[in-house]
């Protein structure tokens, strides 16, 4: 009953929160969006419209909270995510107007904590390129997704170890990395942090008194939006906010129509808000100017008249049906903004929604823009319901033409499987047994992992509340790797859709000993005619020296085991086992195990 009763709620709700208007332009809007609310199961939105510097459009739809019936008013506050991008890319224009950089030098000039995965690239990406997001970089978003980290540094120093799949400026590739390494930049050279700078730069200037860059602050405010989801397509629940921390630069602010459309202004304006400057009007020209290629974006049938698709600096280009477009989307758990502005026609549109990942702002944005451009009208609500059920019907079907393959069992018990797996460009995965299940822990989400085939499991994610859905299979798979010894030494899975599977490496789980009792194992072994050496290394640490060999440092694993650190599968076995007086010490290889004997 509750999904059916809900988008009644929302109907019910336009008419408590919309204002009249008697501009003829937006008459019989409250109907269409009601309709737009009811078609895609959304709990409310809000929208502004800027005419040169003007408001002539301000209203609230819907709920920003479902469950206490509150409605949503032009100063709701919501995540913008990725609408944050243009702040942050703003910063590095008034830095280079103030002559402290220049955007086409190596940003490893200013800012040499950043490395990239190769010298090629550490001697060539430029802040343009990275504004624009031509570095050849994909996107790695899981790295920051699953693995968060509240440090932007901590974040940056991952860079360097993900692997790019073009070359410096072969391909556009959205990458929110390399706007978290701006924001960087920025507090590196400035001596504040990022969110400072932002608030001191453009929402004091621009009166945007509601706006802020976190949770915290979002949650200590008035008139909050709850973020939303949809459950199997209709239920709408709600979601947790997300602490995006240390990739605030990429998409951390939050805000409400009102103070957004002052930015807008500014931007629609050259760069000036009440006669006063607020973004540097070169930089604001060459923000909006195509910077990079996003693809080809022909006119196609259907719509002949929206076409080709470019990036500038933090705003993607567009023709709209004749009409200059520069524009942005944010999505974040929960929420779904687009910021746009005509440039040539001094008109501008925000709509902020709290639905995730949501159709609803490119709806209302769209069929705002045919009213206040006096274009003909389109059933945008229609056209884009179509093409996501006909996206849907296409992903059941493969679904059920998918032949499921003969199922073999893992090759190890969960015991085997459970440990910690690191990668240096993501994080650390924590696999651990419960109730006969292998779960995995990241710094944000839990997750289940269903066998599916040899050392193959599936990926489920748990729902604090609810539980697993089952039903709910995104695709993902992990598999598990052994090493020359047949122990399993690692996991890999498509974190990365254009890039061969990331690996991340099983940490070995070191038992703690002391140098008193690292001490029993110290000493001189003969092996095979060469005396083989261990000895302790700053009362800590058991290392071997084989003649002819580097020195190799162990890992206590217990019961007199040792692991070789740098050599997966090769351990060192000391005994006999139990014994408190050494007297041998067994070498494990994969081509076989030798025995030698203490001096």
């Amino acid at each position: 009953m509750k999904k059916f009763l809900i988008p009644i709620l929302c109907v019910l709700a336009l008419q408590s929160n919309a204002q009249q208007t008697t501009d003829p332009r937006f008459a019989g809007l409250d109907t269409a969006f009601a309709r737009v609310l009811k078609t895609w199961h959304a709990a409310g939105f809000a929208v502004a419209v800027i005419e040169k510097n003007k408001v002539v459009y301000a209203q609230g739809f819907g709920y920003r909270d479902v469950r206490n019936k509150l409605p949503v008013t032009p100063n709701t506050l919501f995540a913008i995510g990725s609408c944050s991008k243009a702040f942050t890319a703003t910063l590095i224009g008034k830095l280079q107007q103030d002559g402290k950089l220049d955007i086409d030098k190596p940003v490893t000039n200013y800012l040499p904590e950043l490395r990239f995965y190769n010298d090629a690239m550490n001697n060539t990406i430029t802040l343009r390129d990275m504004m624009s997001h031509r570095t050849g970089l994909p996107r790695h978003d899981l790295s920051w997704y699953l693995f968060n980290n509240p440090s932007t540094d901590s974040l940056v120093m991952r860079i360097q170890y993900m692997e790019p799949t073009y070359g410096v400026r072969q391909k556009w590739q959205y990458n929110n990395f390399m706007f978290a390494s701006q924001g960087a930049l920025v507090e590196h050279l400035s001596g504040k942090s990022w969110g400072d700078n932002v608030k001191e730069k453009f929402f004091m200037p621009l009166g945007m008194t509601r706006s802020n860059v976190s949770i915290p602050e979002l949650e200590k405010s008035e008139d909050i939006a709850v973020g939303y989801g949809l459950k199997k397509d209709t239920i709408i629940k709600k979601l947790d906010y997300y602490h995006i921390d240390g990739m605030a630069p990429a998409g951390a602010i939050n805000s409400n129509v009102n103070d957004m459309a002052k930015w807008v202004t500014a931007w629609i304006n050259n760069g000036k808000f009440n006669g006063k400057e607020i973004i540097p009007e070169s930089f604001r020209n060459e923000a909006i100017s195509s910077q990079s290629i996003i693809d080809g974006a022909l006119p196609g049938k259907e719509a002949p008249d929206i076409y080709f698709a470019n990036y500038g600096f933090g705003w993607m280009l567009g023709s709209y049906k004749g009409h200059y477009r520069v524009e942005h989307g944010g999505n974040i758990n929960g929420f779904s903004a687009s910021t746009c502005f005509f440039p040539s026609d001094s008109v501008g549109i925000v709509v902020l929604s709290n639905q995730d990942g949501s159709a609803v702002p490119s709806i209302v944005r769209n069929l705002i823009s045919d009213r206040i451009l006096g274009l003909k009208y389109h059933d945008w609500n229609s056209d884009l319901k179509h093409e996501a059920d006909k996206s849907k019907q296409e992903a059941e079907k493969i679904k059920k033409e998918k032949v499921a393959p003969v199922k073999h069992p893992a090759t190890h018990s969960l015991d085997d499987f459970a440990g910690n797996y690191k990668n240096p460009g993501y994080g650390t995965m924590k696999m651990f047994v419960k109730n006969d299940s292998l779960f995995v822990k990241t710094v944000t989400h839990n997750i289940w992992l269903r066998h599916a085939n040899y050392d193959i499991f599936e990926v489920f994610d748990v729902d604090p509340k609810e539980g697993i859905d089952t039903t709910d299979f995104g695709g993902l798979d992990l598999q598990f790797r052994m090493n020359v010894s047949g122990d399993i030494d690692a996991v890999e899975g498509k974190l990365e859709g254009s890039l061969k599977p990331i690996i991340f490496t099983k940490e070995l789980a070191a038992k703690a000993l002391t140098a008193a009792e690292l001490q029993k194992y110290a000493g001189d072994y003969a092996l095979g005619g060469v005396t083989v050496k261990v000895y302790i290394k700053d009362n800590k640490t058991l290392f071997v020296s084989v003649p002819g060999q580097p020195d190799y440092e162990m890992v206590p694993l217990g019961n007199d085991k040792f692991a070789v650190k740098v050599l997966s599968g090769y351990y060192l076995q000391f005994g006999p086992p139990g014994a408190a007086k050494i007297t041998e010490a067994t070498f494990i290889q994969p081509n076989g195990s030798v025995k030698a004997t203490k001096k």
